[in-house]
């Protein structure tokens, strides 16, 4: 039995990730990330975790483009 108090809805999660709603639909239609239903209501669920790996390579792929990159100079 899953424990729903370990989950986010879409409002939650998508805030939480700082992207709208459709986004993360569509993120989990190309299976980036996982998404869980409830079982009386069907609704979509996030675990924590799989949203917080997800920001987390994220941020390793855009720590890896900006190592190649001079710094900018002011205008």
């Amino acid at each position: 039995m899953l424990k729903l108090d370990e989950f986010m809805r879409i409002n939650e999660a998508a805030d939480y990730l700082g992207v709208c709603r459709n986004t993360l639909r569509n993120w989990c239609r190309q299976g980036k990330i996982p998404e869980y239903r409830h079982p009386v209501n069907n609704y979509r669920l996030f675990k924590a975790s799989d949203l917080d790996q997800l920001l987390r390579s994220t941020e390793q792929v855009v720590n890896k483009a900006d190592t190649g990159r001079l710094p900018r100079q002011p205008r």
